[in-house]
């Protein structure tokens, strides 16, 4: 089928969105050195808004070539739900007495350990909560190891390689961390309804291979950076301010935990969600007195890049899922892998799971190929805009470089598709 005039402006608009993402470091130098249009370098550096900026283009394009009527129902028909949940379930996460929870197991569990406290801090950041997104989605993860990893793994006194070492290991382990479950990795989602996978199969055929990945990324790495990493005086996740505030009590954590266990259970229901979160808004206002502030701008910033690869991947199955229909399952393995790298993994899963009659080979290639590589850019796995604008702040120029991430993920990525491919 020959492509339309539009597939055709969709694809090079796509293509103009990662060149944009690969550029954002470049765009943010440029606002440190503007006089007068410093804010809109600033808003062109900003990562999580990429994909956003070039849906808008992608939606005037449809009005110019097909008329208006046509451009408002391609983004009427568009599912919303995945950047919806992401952005509740990273405020309801970041939320201060969650975090609390958290600090509290890790600074328990690190107790335990025969390392310095604040490698086994980050030790357990990197093995212990990436799998814990199993349980409470891949966004809740991410929000949680980025928060608790700021101050100590990523401080910026740490040398780079340490720094973006970490983000690629972080980014790797949440990817292939949620596939212990049927429901909290996006790309797992997108097929375990169609494909019949219960969180059975995903434990005996993705599950096992997965949390080894994670143990030997997470010991790797804590191994070759335990210098840095033990002269780093070990930090609260709770910012200083927050210094200020009431001691969170027990019984609130608890309510906390309510919130974010109602959010997961109702993942794929946006009205219902919604609706929690708004009564999560009420409970945090009435009893601000042991909050901090809630990540608001952070996740709808995460929520509109999420939005904008929402309109800009859908008109791009054309040329994808032709690219990956006729590869035999080892090399779609590594084409999986690889095109994750340049388009959303839920995206591409979906694309694989609407050709019909795929063999059980072909499925497994597809999901582990796509898990395999989430960590090799910002964009290759939902939670990743997440953990970026979390951490942005403790690199140079606050922008992360994608050449240095996709260096921090190289191996780490290796060493999943290793466990995946040859077990």
């Amino acid at each position: 089928m020959t492509p339309s005039t539009l597939q055709w402006i969709a694809a090079l608009l796509f293509a103009g969105a990662l060149v944009h993402t690969f550029s954002t470091s470049w765009f943010e130098k440029r606002a440190h050195h503007s006089v007068h249009h410093s804010g809109l370098w600033h808003l062109l550096g900003e990562v999580e808004a990429v994909f956003g900026i070039w849906a808008f283009f992608l939606v005037l394009a449809m009005a110019v070539v097909g008329g208006m009527d046509q451009a408002v129902q391609y983004v009427d028909t568009r599912q919303y739900t995945e950047p919806l949940f992401v952005f509740v379930i990273m405020v309801v996460a970041a939320s201060r007495p969650v975090l609390e929870v958290a600090r509290l197991l890790v600074q328990g569990m690190a107790k335990l350990l025969p390392m310095n406290d604040s490698l086994a801090k980050v030790w357990l950041g990197l093995f212990m909560v990436p799998l814990m997104g199993s349980l409470i989605t891949e966004p809740a993860a991410m929000t949680l190891a980025a928060l608790l990893l700021k101050d100590t793994l990523f401080a910026p006194n740490n040398p780079k390689w340490v720094r973006y070492g970490g983000l690629g290991v972080l980014f790797v382990n949440v990817s292939i961390g949620g596939v212990l479950t049927s429901y909290a990795a996006p790309p797992v989602l997108m097929v375990a309804g169609t494909w019949n996978w219960n969180t059975a199969f995903m434990l005996a055929q993705f599950g096992w291979k997965a949390a080894l990945g994670v143990l030997i990324n997470a010991s790797v790495f804590a191994f070759f950076a335990r210098q840095s990493l033990s002269s780093t005086t070990a930090a609260s996740p709770v910012p200083s301010e927050d210094a200020q505030l009431a001691p969170v009590p027990a019984w609130a954590m608890g309510v906390h935990l309510l919130f974010l266990v109602a959010v997961v259970l109702f993942a794929h229901h946006p009205a219902v969600f919604m609706g929690v979160f708004l009564f999560f808004l009420g409970f945090t206002a009435a009893y601000s007195g042991f909050q901090s502030r809630l990540l608001l701008k952070e996740g709808l910033l995460v929520a509109f890049f999420l939005a904008g690869l929402v309109v800009l991947g859908g008109m791009q199955q054309w040329w994808l899922q032709p690219a990956v229909s006729g590869l035999h399952s080892d090399v779609l393995f590594f084409a999986s892998m690889s095109l994750t790298a340049i388009t959303d993994n839920a995206a591409l899963t979906y694309l694989g799971s609407l050709i019909e009659s795929t063999t059980p080979e072909f499925r497994y290639a597809l999901v582990a190929g796509a898990v395999t590589g989430g960590g090799l850019t910002v964009i290759a796995n939902a939670p990743n805009p997440a953990g970026l604008s979390l951490l942005k702040s403790q690199f140079e120029d606050e922008s992360v470089s994608a050449l240095g991430l996709l260096s921090g993920a190289l191996l780490p990525t290796a060493c999943a598709a290793a466990c995946f491919y040859w077990l």
